[in-house]
């Protein structure tokens, strides 16, 4: 399995004050993409000029949530590694597909999650 990022992802319903904290540390927006799901869903991805980076997440959850953000080349291997070490998907059995990404949320027996995506490649 090839993991191509691991980092911290923060889900919470006010992604905005999130935000503005990792800047006032120094971190630089990068990307955002909005309407997730189908849904009022946006995540903005924050980078330190040495390349640490997180991910803020604007979700309709009662509270925040810190998992790990798992980018891999392979989402089908990654799944299944993931599934036979017990994680479930958090949406049943639904993939959010938006045509430049897949992913879900796994979350192991304890309640540990990793989001695990993968960015659709253009050949």
């Amino acid at each position: 399995m090839k993991i191509t990022a691991f980092n911290p992802l923060i889900l919470t319903k006010d992604a905005q004050s999130v935000k503005e904290l990792f800047e006032a540390m120094g971190f630089e927006h990068r990307h955002t993409k909005t309407g997730i799901n189908d849904q009022d869903i946006t995540s903005y991805d924050m980078k330190l000029p040495e390349g640490f980076r997180v991910d803020v997440t604007q979700v309709p959850m009662p509270q925040d949530m810190t998992v790990i953000r798992m980018n891999v080349r392979d989402f089908d291997e990654a799944y299944q590694f993931l599934l036979d070490r017990g994680f479930k998907n958090a949406q049943g059995d639904k993939v959010t597909d938006t045509g430049s990404s897949k992913a879900t949320l796994m979350v192991s027996p304890t309640g540990f999650a990793i989001s695990l995506a993968e960015h659709i490649r253009k050949e």
